[in-house]
């Protein structure tokens, strides 16, 4: 009798574990952790490059491309690649909720790196927003909804058209659109919200169509062919044209306010209203009670104030306030791999944007 009470005790407890944390989920949470780690170190790597090929040729923050001849910063590169795939291929597998926040733990890699590699030190205070970003992550993960079972990407679709959704994309397309028109050409190099809602709204929608053509990818790589569906095409489509968009809007947005700045603004409004989209579309509070939905916002609240402390801090010296202007003057050259910081997750090189880490990176490699 203790015998099968001590087993029936163990499969409950494994029964709540499946229920908390389902297969997919801990592949999609293997596959962004991957992610974070790849993406975080490809910063130090390109960093690194760029300083060696700056030492021998024209360096990237006046014009150079000495830095395109070395090979580490193309380590660096592949190295990113890499980490943007492997969270294009976490969206397959787990809700949004659970990859988009975790985007925070690439800069704790960054960090951590450049303070050993670079020996750019961390402040106190940097380390404790590491801290809190590690606790906010650790509390969504163990809280995270479990992904939606999907069948085709026509069921997909349905989300996508029900009206719930489509009001709120009609609501992000008519605020973009009044954004770029009307508020950017009057306030765009004044106001730092400006870009960045244009980014935020837009990147929205592409974590959507990029999360609906990662499960097609993922069914026909499973033997049911979702090539064949004109939805299927149409999402593509979507992400390459959010894509566009967003990094246009990034890249002004980068080129006109200082990248310590931008980066926790753009992360805190990417992340909300990518938080709020799944909701609406994939429905993941609907699975939940309202003590697992509380203690999720209460993870993310906390991911953010760790992200705002960390790029608040990473400048400082001990006893040594930072000097961060908002605005960067036009005509100041800037050492892109000197000064700036480190940023979060967005896309690079035409991969799948779903946060605004390699906003940074896109940068540097444009110049």
């Amino acid at each position: 009798m203790a015998t099968e009470a001590s087993t029936s005790a163990a499969g409950a407890g494994a029964g709540s574990w499946v229920e908390g944390m389902s297969a997919d989920n801990i592949k999609g949470l293997v596959l962004a952790l991957s992610s974070s780690i790849f993406i975080g170190a490809s910063f130090i790597v390109k960093k690194k490059g760029l300083k060696k090929a700056g030492a021998s040729g024209v360096r990237a923050g006046v014009g150079g491309y000495s830095y395109l001849y070395e090979p580490l910063w193309w380590a660096g590169m592949i190295t990113m690649i890499v980490g943007e795939v492997a969270n294009f291929a976490a969206y397959a597998f787990a809700p949004a909720i659970l990859v988009t926040p975790l985007g925070a733990l690439s800069i704790i890699i960054s960090a951590v790196l450049a303070d050993i590699m670079l020996k750019e030190k961390l402040h106190i205070f940097g380390m404790l927003g590491c801290v809190l970003c590690v606790v906010g992550s650790t509390t969504i993960v163990l809280h995270a909804p479990q992904e939606r079972a999907i069948e085709s990407v026509a069921e997909v679709w349905d989300l996508a058209t029900e009206p719930a959704f489509l009001s709120y994309a009609a609501i992000v397309l008519a605020a973009t659109f009044v954004l770029i028109y009307y508020f950017i050409p009057q306030y765009g190099q004044t106001h730092i919200m400006v870009y960045i809602g244009v980014c935020s709204l837009v990147g929205s929608l592409s974590v959507m169509s990029v999360k609906a053509l990662g499960i097609a990818l993922k069914l026909t790589f499973s033997g049911m062919n979702q090539l064949i569906y004109p939805q299927t095409w149409l999402f593509t489509i979507v992400v390459v044209a959010c894509i566009v968009t967003q990094m246009n809007y990034l890249n002004k947005a980068l080129d006109t306010f200082n990248t310590a700045v931008v980066s926790p603004i753009y992360y805190t409004m990417f992340t909300s209203l990518t938080i709020l989209a799944s909701v609406i579309m994939f429905k993941d509070w609907d699975r939940q009670n309202p003590t697992q939905i509380v203690t999720e916002m209460c993870g993310f609240v906390t991911i953010l104030s760790g992200t705002f402390l960390l790029h608040k801090t990473k400048d400082m010296v001990d006893g040594l306030p930072p000097t961060l202007p908002v605005r960067i003057p036009k005509h100041t050259v800037e050492d892109d791999y000197g000064a700036e910081g480190i940023p979060l997750r967005s896309a690079a090189e035409g991969l799948p944007l779903r946060s605004p880490r390699a906003a940074e990176s896109f940068r540097s490699t444009s110049l």
